[in-house]
């Protein structure tokens, strides 16, 4: 049986907005209340799925979340219509606007933590939904994630897909963009690699003081334990507080790893040395780390281009491929470390750059737009088979997008009834192009 790892890529919604809601991602921040192109947005995405796809790898396509998101409006009070309700919160609580708007569900590496059936006690993949508890625009996700997560891998033998964790913010899960499974061979047990951002049930430790911390050590345990997992089998670890501080806001903006690879900044990790030393151990001495020294490229500009927001590929040749965005060849320090990176670490063989400038202007590089999930072939039997990237897809989804999406998106936008109505019927259709059924709330109304 052949074993691979499969990535279902986030699509761009039809309502793809620059917020600026996320506190710590300064990429989302600076170019709050600027205009977006939801169209360019997702064909950007498109494209990068079908590059993934033409070099013979499994990519999937994870649908976007219903904006605005008025079930959450009607669980905070507000009743009527949804017009009627969109224009309460346009007139008297604005702020709210933008929270419900928000774009952020297109990064699915923050929808779920994955786990390989190799790991778990029953041979099934596990995938708990992240709970987004830190900030109030992506704690209304999760139940959303969990229908489409149900609608994408839906053979229940094959795939446990379990709810988001409660308890708030001292259980704050941010999913797989925290979270890196390390193994010698896709389909063979490893060890799966936890970072975390503060402990939330002691006050002592070491924690960011400018931005929040937005993964728990608790949640991740409690991750841990919801998936089956052997405590010998897991490692964790945690941030650099000071690399939060810089705007290092998960885990998948400064490292990256696939298979027994780790490419990392030199201050991804508290007490680096020995973590990494542990992570070797694990793996019974053979993990090839690459770690990128902060004279050759700084920690400010890592975030500023998302060098390490990057995919770490397997090729069916064997070769180990790296996917950077646009923005490291435009920059001359990592270019030049990424020109040199193949001659001095033979573990990458190959970069690959991809536009996704709209994707990145909102904080996001093509890591955050993925979320990984471990598979063979029995397993990709079990997966909605519309959901699975192939020329014929990519045609269809294009086309819809170029019927459905506008090229121009502002905060005035957002207040426009005509504008939500147009998201939702686009939305509707799209259910029914990749056969998900009702996963929407305002399809159950």
């Amino acid at each position: 049986m052949q074993h691979f790892e499969a990535n279902f890529d986030g699509l761009v919604g039809p309502s793809h907005n620059y917020g600026g809601l996320a506190k710590g991602n300064i990429a989302s921040q600076s170019n709050q209340a600027s205009y977006s192109n939801p169209k360019q947005a997702a064909l950007q995405g498109l494209a990068k799925m079908l590059t993934l796809h033409r070099m013979g790898l499994v990519q999937g396509v994870f649908a976007p979340h219903a904006r605005p998101d008025i079930q959450s409006l009607k669980r905070l009070g507000f009743s009527g219509s949804n017009r009627e309700i969109l224009n309460k919160v346009v007139k008297k609580h604005p702020e709210l606007l933008q929270a419900v708007y928000s774009a952020s569900s297109m990064w699915v590496a923050n929808a779920a933590t994955v786990s390989p059936r190799a790991h778990t006690p029953d041979n099934k993949v596990h995938m708990t939904v992240a709970n987004l508890a830190s900030h109030l625009h992506r704690a209304i996700e999760p139940p959303t994630s969990y229908n489409i997560l149900q609608a994408t891998f839906q053979d229940s033998d094959k795939f446990t897909i379990h709810h988001e964790l409660s308890y708030g913010s001292h259980m704050g899960d941010e999913g797989a963009a925290n979270h890196t499974v390390f193994t010698h061979e896709y389909g063979k047990p490893g060890i799966e690699f936890f970072v975390y951002g503060q402990r939330s049930l002691y006050r002592e430790g070491p924690k960011p003081s400018h931005f929040p911390a937005r993964q728990t050590l608790e949640a991740s345990q409690a991750v841990a334990r919801q998936h089956g997992l052997d405590e010998d089998t897991c490692v964790y670890a945690q941030q650099l507080p000071e690399s939060i501080d810089a705007g290092v806001f998960h885990n998948d903006v400064i490292a990256v790893g696939n298979l027994d690879t780790l490419f990392c900044h030199e201050k991804a990790f508290l007490h680096q040395s020995q973590v990494i030393a542990v992570l070797t151990e694990k793996l019974g001495g053979n993990l090839t780390v690459i770690e990128v020294p902060e004279a050759e490229v700084s920690v400010q500009t890592a975030v500023k281009t998302y060098m390490f927001n990057s995919q770490l590929l397997k090729l069916p040749n064997g070769n180990q491929l790296l996917v950077v965005p646009s923005e490291c060849e435009q920059n001359m320090q990592t270019w030049n470390y990424l020109q040199t990176l193949q001659e001095s670490h033979p573990a990458i063989d190959d970069v690959l750059v991809v536009d996704i400038k709209q994707s990145m202007r909102n904080g996001g590089g093509p890591a955050c737009l993925r979320l990984r999930v471990p598979m063979d072939d029995e397993l990709l039997g079990g997966v909605n088979p519309h959901c699975i990237i192939n020329e014929a897809k990519f045609n269809e989804l294009c086309q819809w997008v170029e019927r459905s999406y506008r090229d121009r998106v502002d905060a005035e936008t957002l207040k426009d009834p005509q504008f939500m109505e147009e998201n939702f019927a686009a939305l509707d259709e799209l259910t029914q192009i990749l056969k998900l059924g009702s996963v929407y709330p305002f399809q159950f109304n």
